[in-house]
């Protein structure tokens, strides 16, 4: 599926422009398909550090060039959302190597080591004998639309262009921003 785009420009041909090393701050609306919401900033603004991976590639492309007060809507395909669903992220574990971790039930997630080291899993079928989990990103495989307002721009700080990202510390539990890095 092909990006498409709805601009609104603001007015102010001198503002500065989105590009590496900003720190931006986004209103957002996320949306699947169908137009059902999936994600959306919720008074404050969403705010990132442009150009370190920290959201997904599509949107951050999508971004690029932008002004405070720009509106628009773009749909990212999944390849640069959260990627394709892949196949072989989807594996079984006898419920005996599970060991005492408790009663597995369909929508838990859950940490595994792997030859390649830790990994996420959301169980996707249990039976008596084995556990199936799926590793790929819950959104893998959708195509994604946004509704995006910019509302702040500015440089950003040695330290923040340093770190990579505006947070001193990361819960992992990030939605749009695809996690930290």
């Amino acid at each position: 599926m092909r990006s498409s785009s709805k601009i609104t420009m603001s007015n102010d041909t001198n503002a500065q422009a989105i590009a590496n090393d900003h720190v931006v701050g986004i209103n957002y609306i996320l949306t699947d398909k169908d137009g059902n919401i999936l994600d959306q900033s919720e008074g404050e603004p969403l705010e990132y550090l442009h150009g370190h991976n920290n959201l997904i590639v599509g949107l951050e492309k999508a971004l690029e060039g932008h002004k405070v007060g720009d509106k628009f809507k773009v749909t990212i395909p999944a390849k640069e959302a959260y990627g394709e669903r892949d196949p072989e992220r989807i594996f079984d574990v006898d419920r005996a190597d599970l060991g005492s971790a408790g009663e597995p039930k369909v929508g838990m997630t859950a940490r595994l080591s792997t030859n390649q080291g830790m990994i996420v899993a959301r169980i996707i079928e249990v039976s008596s004998e084995k556990v199936v989990f799926d590793a790929n990103h819950p959104m893998a495989g959708v195509d994604l639309t946004f509704e995006v307002e910019v509302t702040s721009l500015r440089p950003g700080t040695k330290e923040e262009i340093a770190q990579g990202s505006l947070h001193s510390s990361c819960s992992g539990d990030c939605h749009s921003c695809g996690g930290c890095h």
